[in-house]
């Protein structure tokens, strides 16, 4: 959509908040080591197109309403989907619709672990890092067959009810899955209940259950990065 520039002292006020807003979140975004695309807020306005590396975040206005909290969190749905989607070789129209941080062992080479849950139900574990001065957003690649590896992410192994190699039915958002338990860990942070939805941006990864002190459980069900899980989401 063209922006019109309107004659008179309302298109010039107009055209001023626009550069306002894009210097702010210009500003906003490089705290947060995001380097936007030129903004044409020239021609455009506040509806212009604000993108990285020719990805489109959102409108300028709608941008210049969030917090700095909010702004990088929209930053990340919008870059994560891509890296996930690029990562695979998504056919065209592809979308995500869940994305999930992974609570990992610290310190890691990289900020944070995601699961971005595509629309064909695959699970793409895309990292986000700091790299001279600027955030990147990549493939991770992990090695079943690997126990350091394994340690590294998760801590040392623990012991749960159900036995390494053992397959297992667990319960993960409102769905069933089958797979073979990788690894075994202490159950980490107990996490009250959030009533989210069983789509979209969330707080961490799997579910957690207020009185489960239970172990928690690493399941690979073929469906890309594994699950998981806490002793009382394991339904057989």
């Amino acid at each position: 959509m063209t922006y019109s520039r309107s004659k008179g002292i309302n298109g010039i006020k107009e055209q001023e908040e626009a550069y306002q807003k894009a210097q702010q979140i210009i500003v906003a975004c490089e705290q947060l080591h995001i380097k936007l695309d030129p903004i044409d807020w020239q021609q455009c306005g506040l509806q212009a197109s604000v993108k990285v590396k020719g990805i489109e975040i959102a409108s300028l206005i709608s941008l210049s309403q969030r917090d700095p909290d909010g702004l990088l969190r929209q930053m990340q749905i919008k870059l994560l989907e891509r890296a996930a989607l690029e990562a695979i070789h998504a056919r065209p129209n592809l979308k995500a619709v869940m994305w999930s941080p992974v609570e990992v062992a610290q310190p890691q080479e990289f900020l944070s672990l995601w699961i971005i849950t595509l629309e064909t139900d695959e699970r793409v574990p895309i990292t986000e890092s700091i790299k001279k001065g600027q955030r990147f957003y990549e493939y991770f690649t992990l090695d079943r067959d690997d126990e350091r590896q394994l340690v590294a992410l998760f801590g040392p192994p623990s012991e749960g009810a159900y036995q390494l190699g053992e397959s297992i039915t667990i319960k993960d958002r409102e769905r069933h899955y089958t797979g073979k338990i990788l690894y075994i860990i202490p159950p980490g942070k107990v996490i009250p209940n959030r009533k989210n939805t069983s789509r979209g941006y969330h707080t961490i990864e799997g579910t957690a259950y207020r009185n489960d002190v239970a172990a928690r459980y690493i399941v690979d069900c073929k469906d890309g990065f594994p699950h998981i899980v806490y002793q009382s989401q394991v339904v057989h």
